[in-house]
């Protein structure tokens, strides 16, 4: 009888360990997939209208922990040689040493140092390179989407980042005053990651 009382207690908590253990407070890694990915970008021309542009090749990982969300973390690359302002003269002027200058800074990196929630929203920190400069910054996240599971077993989800960047804070076209080039810079991030493993 104790014996049948011992075997039913270890095979309950085997049970438990390999139906929830290792999953629980653990992340989970996921890759962004580019093809599904953009990040826009918003500025002020000489105080009268807003040029828009966007960058084509966005990569990355997320650990996404499903039972802490707070504990989750995104680390994100974006090419800088792929802006796109549907202007071809401006592009690579975009490109050249008075703003990305790709030939010496390629990437453009973010890599998140917390998240947090606060007035029913959670928001994305960490730090953000950018020609060489790195800064704090605080994007406003929408989501992660509930995964999905395709025909193939590729399970997916989604997330939806927004916030301003100040081209001051990184010496960014510094050659331009605002009333130029607007200081402030939106910037729109949507992204679609795939589960590993």
């Amino acid at each position: 009888m104790v014996m049948s009382s011992r075997f039913t207690t270890l095979l309950f908590f085997a049970m438990a360990y390999l139906c929830c253990g290792p999953c629980s407070g653990q992340s989970t890694s996921w890759t962004i997939d580019p093809a599904h990915s953009t990040v826009e970008f918003k500025v002020r021309h000489l105080g009268v209208s807003n040029v828009h542009g966007t960058f084509a090749k966005l990569m990355g990982t997320v650990k996404w922990n499903e039972k802490e969300l707070l504990k989750s973390s995104v680390e994100a690359t974006v090419d800088c040689a792929t802006v796109n302002t549907n202007e071809s003269g401006r592009d690579t002027h975009l490109k050249g040493p008075d703003f990305f200058n790709v030939e010496k800074y390629p990437s453009m990196v973010f890599r998140s140092t917390s998240l947090t929630r606060a007035d029913n929203k959670l928001f994305l920190n960490g730090d953000l390179t950018l020609a060489g400069v790195t800064k704090q910054v605080s994007l406003t996240l929408d989501g992660p989407a509930p995964p999905q599971t395709d025909a193939k077993g590729v399970t997916r989800s989604g997330f939806s980042a927004s916030g301003i960047i100040h081209r001051a804070d990184f010496n960014f076209g510094s050659k331009y005053p605002a009333v130029v080039i607007g200081d402030e810079i939106s910037i729109s991030i949507d992204i679609e990651i795939d589960k590993q493993g």
